[in-house]
């Protein structure tokens, strides 16, 4: 009859049902992992707030993590594309993911889903139907408890059009106009009236686009989830550099050892009160209880998001690293507050001191590798029952600290040029990339040596959320606290050593692992640079003037323009969501050709800057309204996907490819502490850009430090792989763009153009 399941535990999908009068005891061992029969999963250890339980077996399926986000890979994306990357050894054997490409998994799909006779509280499970009459799988049922009712639907807010707090669809005629729009930049005039025809034929009456939009629009609204992103070219990519991104703080001096775990201890402590700063907040942020305990976990095809349930109770320790060895570290006491900065202090001493070098292989290295060689590495760990505890306490942590030890100057020297190396990818395997857990959504980076940062995924929490989150704690660090003659106190309590099992099938994997770490972090080429001084007036947005110079920077650099995007949080209108702003292109191409040409008259010129960035401005806000067309395009493929559909021949046609190859991914946030902002590059012959505005200083406000006097940060990186693609170059002409732009502005633009930036 099999094993009894104890009380509380959760049957995954497609298992038959519990023996008829089986005992709920509490006492009844759970199911052993890998049964043929049952397999039974305990609720209350998947986020055991004391990380003692014991994780969920490996080959769960999908959503036996009840609150698990899907992150779908890029399904259009062909090996071809990634050619480079498979070059150098990235993707391994040189072919594409497995499977059914851009088809999330759900109940009674992906995971052995049978034709059992479970019955649930309310009766049979077959023959069941959702809101929209189609066919739903085997729902997981609850062992000894009534089942939940299902959540009402989200009520509306206000100042957020249609009903269920959700915005309304975007018309499907605005959306193919910005796609051709786009092309109108990018592509020749015979692939040009190539699009145009199969655009029309998709948004005529009859055809595919009025079809799938209307089969959009009876979707019932689901629950926000966390994370969403669509476009995940890089999600069976290796994190670091192509998925991850990265936040440098400015450089910290202090004498010794002793100086790093000081500060440490006073930026745990700063976080730690952002996070109880943000739950208190009335209504609370949906993403915080995804970003701290957030952490992937990577799947056959697709990544999984671990995140805290709602109204579980925040686990009140975290994961420190050093010299590859993992610690668990208690940062937390009663109602979430954070410890003391001395008592934090205290116990990083006694971890350093028994944190030797040498004594742990670098297991942290496996995370950033190829999704699909660490998804593989990773089922074959988590058969050992050490190892299932070891690392879901480091899932479950709140976030992940790196206390690095000093490496040898790079090439960028120990300016942001030479940190950035080591926040983005830790340097290499002989630096300090084994002190990671590329996994986690939120890590933070402190370097002997002065070096500190913060690693994170965008997919999950935004970067103006973390360049926020940066500024409180170091406004936290300089509160007046006791000296770090404190650290010599007891440490209360003692960190707790994560012990590993690893067999001989392992060893192999961790030096595949340091080889490629060690060709990732030679191939990435990063350029930093200050420019101080940045104005905008007029009331243009100084964000907006940033990304019309990106596109003619890029366009003096490589004779034309390309398909760029700026992923952006739609947390205010879809928590959990995010776009890509799309620059307009025509706008920008009229601009970038004007500059380059003696004869055209400023006026001109200052009239084309003006139009350029004003549709910018009114794109950004279509996008942060939810009213975007880079996600609704990727809503109606998939659409056309799950219903089974022939593929739409607009979205195979070269155009649409050559208009979502994103050779510049950009990124912004403001932020007072002057950071340098990190992004990789999406595709191998693409950019990453990152600028960060230095929010001027108010001498009014004693939070503001005395400096720096306001400008831009900006960090450009690129593949040395690639010889098309130079960091330097790009940056150098990004800098003459803007100060062409500022020189525009400050010779025919109105008085007051040249001063500070104007908020938006």
């Amino acid at each position: 009859m099999g094993t009894p399941a104890p009380r509380g535990a959760v049957r995954t999908p497609g298992c038959p049902p519990a023996p008829r009068g089986a005992p709920r005891t509490s006492g009844s061992p759970p199911r052993t992992p890998g049964s043929t029969r049952d397999t039974w999963v305990s609720a209350p250890h998947a986020w055991d707030p004391r990380g003692m339980g014991t994780p969920a077996p490996p080959g769960s399926p999908p959503h036996v993590w009840a609150h698990s986000g899907r992150l779908g890979p890029r399904d259009r994306g062909t090996p071809a594309r990634l050619g480079p990357l498979r070059d150098r050894g990235c993707l391994e054997g040189g072919s594409s993911p497995p499977g059914r490409l851009g088809v999330s998994p759900g109940p009674g799909r992906g995971g052995g889903g049978g034709r059992g006779r479970g019955r649930e509280a309310g009766g049979p499970t077959r023959g069941r139907r959702d809101a929209g009459g189609r066919a739903m799988g085997r729902s997981p049922w609850v062992w000894g408890r009534r089942r939940a009712p299902p959540a009402p639907p989200p009520a509306a807010s206000p100042g957020v059009p249609g009903g269920g707090g959700r915005p309304p669809l975007p018309a499907l005629g605005a959306t193919l106009g910005r796609l051709l729009g786009a092309l109108e930049a990018l592509v020749a005039p015979g692939e040009r009236d190539r699009a145009r025809r199969l655009v029309r034929e998709f948004g005529a009456p009859g055809g595919a686009g009025p079809r799938l939009q209307e089969r959009l629009r009876r979707q019932p609204p689901a629950p926000p989830r966390l994370p969403e992103w669509p476009w995940g070219s890089s999600e069976r990519l290796p994190l670091p550099v192509h998925t991850s991104a990265g936040l440098v703080l400015p450089r910290q001096d202090w004498e010794d050892w002793r100086g790093q775990l000081w500060f440490a201890a006073r930026l745990i402590a700063g976080v730690l009160d952002y996070r109880l700063q943000l739950e208190r907040r009335d209504p609370p942020e949906p993403w915080v209880q995804a970003a701290f305990g957030g952490c992937r976990v990577p799947g056959p095809q697709r990544d999984e998001v671990l995140r805290l349930p709602p109204g579980a109770q925040p686990p009140p320790f975290i994961t420190v690293v050093r010299n590859c060895q993992f610690f668990q570290v208690e940062a937390c006491g009663g109602e979430g507050t954070p410890l003391p900065a001395a008592a934090l202090g205290a116990a990083l001493g006694g971890l350093r001191a028994r944190a030797g070098r040498g004594g742990a292989p670098p297991l942290g290295l496996l995370t950033g590798q190829h999704r699909h060689a660490w998804g593989r590495v990773y089922r074959l760990l988590m058969r050992d029952r050490l190892n299932r505890a070891s690392i879901g306490r480091i899932q479950r942590s709140l976030f992940a600290l790196s206390l690095d030890a000093p490496v040898l100057a790079a090439a960028g020297g120990r300016g942001p040029g030479g940190g950035a190396g080591q926040v983005l990818h830790g340097g290499g395997a002989c630096a300090n990339s084994g002190n990671r857990w590329f996994d986690k959504t939120l890590q933070f980076i402190v370097g002997e040596d002065g070096t500190c940062g913060v690693v994170y995924d965008p997919a999950v929490i935004d970067g103006a959320v973390v360049a926020e989150m940066v500024d409180h704690a170091l406004d936290y660090c300089r509160r007046p606290e006791p000296g770090p003659a404190l650290l010599t106190s007891p440490p209360l309590p003692l960190p707790q050593r994560l012990r590993f099992s690893l067999g001989p099938e392992t060893a192999p994997e961790v030096e595949r692992a340091k080889r490629h770490l060690d060709s990732l972090a030679a191939d990435v080429d990063v350029h930093c640079f200050s420019h101080e001084g940045f104005g905008a007036g007029g009331g243009l947005r100084p964000e907006a003037i940033v990304q019309v110079a990106l596109q003619v920077a890029f366009y003096r650099a490589h004779g034309s323009l390309c398909a760029s995007c700026e992923p952006t949080s739609l947390r205010h209108v879809l928590p959990g969501c995010s776009d890509l702003l799309r620059p307009p292109g025509p706008p920008c191409l009229a601009l970038a050709r004007a500059l380059e040409d003696p004869q055209a008259e400023p006026e001109l010129q200052l009239a084309l800057l003006r139009e350029a960035v004003e549709a910018q401005s009114r794109r950004t806000q279509e996008v942060l309204a939810g009213q975007g067309s880079e996600r609704h395009l990727q809503r109606l493929r998939q659409a056309a996907i799950a219903a089974g559909e022939p593929l739409p021949e607009i979205f195979m046609d070269p155009a649409y490819a050559l208009a979502t190859h994103f050779r510049l991914c950009t990124v912004q946030v403001r932020s007072r502490e002057g950071c340098w902002l990190l992004r990789g590059p999406l595709v191998p012959d693409g950019y990453g850009v990152g600028v960060g505005h230095v929010t001027p200083p108010d001498p009014r406000d004693p939070r503001d430090p005395p400096g720096p006097p306001g400008g831009l940060r900006v960090a450009v990186t690129a593949f040395t792989c690639c010889h098309q693609t130079e960091a330097a170059r790009l940056g150098a002409a990004l800098r003459g763009a803007l100060d062409s732009l500022r020189g525009l502005l400050h010779r025919h633009g109105p008085p007051g153009s040249a001063g500070t930036p104007s908020d938006p």
